[in-house]
C-alpha cells in the first residue's frame, strides 16, 4: 500500500473521507475492511458490492449497497437484521458494539438513558425480540430517543412481514449514513 494513501483501518477512525476514485483504487481486502460495516457485521455485502467497481459516484455505490440488501430473500434479510445489536442493550453497556454502532447510539442518546428510559427500552426490546425473534432496528441518527421508544411500542403490533421490511428500510438508512461518513459526495458537495 502506498504510504501517502490513508489505509481503510486508519480511515475508519479519522475524519478523512475517500473520494470515489480512491474507493475504486482500493484492493478487495482494503475495501472489505473499510466498508464491511456499512451493513452491520456484513463483510459479505461489501465483498459483493466490490465486484461492481468502478463506481461512478456516491449514489452509485449507495444504490449498489441498497440493492444488495433489498434483493436478499426473506431468510437473508432476517440474517442481516440479526447482525444488529439491540438499542441500549447489553452490548452497549459492555463496550462490545462496533465503533459505528457505539457512535450512532451515543448520537441518539442511548448511552445516557435515565433509569426509567433504560428499563422501558429493556422491557420493549425483550418483548419485541420474543415476538419477532430478531432485534428492533431504527436509524438513531434520524430520530430522537423518545420517538424511537414510542416507535418500538407501536411497531410491536405489526406483523413479522411488516417488521422485516421496516427493519430492512432502517438498515438501508443506516448504511447510507455510514457511507456518507466514508465517502466524499462531490455531486452533493458533502
Amino acid at each position: 500500500m502506498a504510504t501517502d494513501r490513508v489505509s481503510p483501518q486508519t480511515n475508519m477512525n479519522s475524519n478523512k473521507r475517500f473520494g470515489i476514485h480512491e474507493v475504486n483504487d482500493l484492493s478487495h481486502e482494503e475495501f472489505v475492511k473499510c466498508f464491511g460495516n456499512v451493513v452491520e457485521h456484513c463483510a459479505l455485502a461489501a465483498s459483493s458490492v466490490f465486484s461492481s467497481r468502478p463506481f461512478k459516484n456516491f449514489e452509485d455505490i449507495r444504490n449498489i449497497f441498497e440493492n444488495f440488501v433489498r434483493n436478499l430473500n426473506q431468510e437473508g434479510k432476517i440474517g442481516v437484521i440479526l447482525l444488529h445489536p439491540d438499542l441500549a442493550g447489553k452490548m452497549l453497556n459492555t463496550g462490545q458494539l462496533t465503533a459505528e454502532s457505539r457512535r450512532e447510539q451515543a448520537i441518539g442518546g442511548f448511552d445516557s438513558l435515565t433509569q426509567d428510559e433504560h428499563e422501558k427500552m429493556t422491557k420493549w426490546n425483550g418483548l419485541y425480540k420474543d415476538k419477532f425473534k430478531f432485534p428492533f432496528i431504527q436509524c438513531v441518527r434520524e430520530n430522537k430517543k423518545e420517538v424511537i421508544l414510542r416507535n418500538l411500542e407501536i411497531r410491536y403490533e405489526n406483523s413479522i412481514e411488516v417488521e422485516v421490511e421496516t427493519n430492512i428500510n432502517e438498515v438501508i438508512k443506516i448504511g447510507a449514513l455510514r457511507l456518507k461518513d466514508l465517502i466524499v459526495d462531490v455531486k452533493a458537495g458533502l
